[in-house]
């Protein structure tokens, strides 16, 4: 057969597969969402508008923060809802025997599903990097200071602030409290670090920002030795600080790791391990933010494996076998979660244990289904 026919003709394979799993991912995302706003989020609303006498129009607010963590949250189980659907489908019209019978193998058939898999996987995981922590933060505020009418506190305590230089850490400024309004702060800390270990430091009480630059007083200035010893070297009335944060960006930072990027959340562990500090629930965090939303490829192929079989194309049979599939997956990462906080594993390996499982499970469950039924 001609390339240009075969690449016609795969096109159009993938045009029918996406067209069978298309609507179901749709209605899986809806369904999912229900439940899962249903099971929680409903009940909290209600009881903000009935107890607290909260507004409808911060009831809605709130409900349209949350949405894009529940969408993010329900996209690998549409994608096993829709391998389950889609799949049960075309098994139960004939069309999958059809196909492998034509010499298609079920590798082939199920391809495309993967590469949407892969887009789903990379679109959660740009959600959960932007939009889901921006609306947390907005869902936040709003019930800090529009529910229980708290007071925006006039300083930010325990500040951390880091400086590198070509990937390598030079500076990490702590403040133990700062106005943002005034751009006053107090008890600060610097220390330098050479060669990766902390080579000096500089404590002040107090600062100031002044015409766009801060200014401690009444600072010391200590040098510390290879085996830790330390030894004042000077003192000063006023010395300039070299801190490139103005008070509004302190203001706006966040110490919250479920509030970081993953730069910034890598950036904190690795300060976390110099200062000494214990860092497995922050490693366990971080690498859940990657393994997570893969689970959309590897869900595909189990469902798609699972799906191939007739009795499997009924639509309230596949939603409940999903549910059972997805909490099988997350109880696995629960448990793989509380291994690599408590350091009984890796962060990486306890993050990966559930994904690399379900693949196993789909290989072996693909090969089964490329067998002649």
């Amino acid at each position: 057969m001609p390339i240009g026919r075969r690449a016609a003709d795969g096109l159009i394979l993938d045009r029918f597969v996406m067209g069978q799993v298309l609507a179901p991912f749709m209605f899986g995302i809806m369904s999912f969402s229900v439940i899962l706003v249903a099971g929680n989020l409903l009940f909290k609303l209600a009881d903000l508008m009935i107890q607290r006498g909260v507004s409808f129009g911060v009831v809605v607010r709130l409900f349209l923060y949350s949405l894009p963590g529940v969408i993010a949250l329900s996209m690998p189980m549409s994608c096993l809802l829709a391998a389950l659907l889609g799949f049960g489908s075309m098994s139960a019209n004939s069309e999958l025997v059809a196909l492998k019978s034509a010499g298609v193998s079920f590798g082939r058939i199920v391809r495309p599903l993967v590469i949407s898999g892969v887009a789903v996987s990379l679109s959660a995981f740009l959600m959960n990097e932007t939009l889901v922590p921006l609306c947390g933060r907005a869902a936040a505020n709003v019930m800090r200071y529009e529910v229980f009418r708290s007071v925006p506190p006039v300083f930010k305590e325990n500040v951390f602030i880091r400086e590198e230089s070509e990937g390598i850490l030079r500076r990490v400024f702590y403040i133990g409290a700062v106005r943002p309004r005034s751009g006053e702060m107090s008890d600060i800390l610097v220390q330098e670090f050479e060669d990766g270990r902390i080579k000096r430091l500089v404590s002040a009480p107090r600062g100031n920002w002044i015409d766009g630059v801060w200014w401690i007083e009444e600072g010391q200035v200590f040098e510390v030795a290879p085996d830790g010893s330390v030894r004042a070297l000077f003192a000063f009335d006023r010395q300039k600080l070299n801190l490139a944060s103005a008070p509004s960006d302190i203001d706006s930072s966040s110490s919250d790791p479920s509030a970081m990027s993953l730069g910034e959340l890598g950036r904190t562990i690795k300060l976390a391990e110099m200062q000494g500090n214990e860092t497995g629930k922050l490693w366990m965090l971080l690498n859940l933010r990657i393994a997570v939303p893969w689970a959309s490829v590897v869900l595909v192929l189990v469902g798609a494996a699972v799906g191939s079989r007739p009795q499997r194309s009924s639509s309230g049979m596949g939603l409940g076998l999903s549910v059972v599939i997805v909490f099988t997956y997350y109880v696995i990462m629960s448990f793989c979660k509380s291994l690599g906080e408590a350091g009984f594993l890796p962060g990486v390996v306890a993050a990966w244990i559930p994904n690399a499982a379900f693949l196993v499970i789909g290989s072996i469950l693909t090969r089964r289904a490329n067998r002649l039924g």
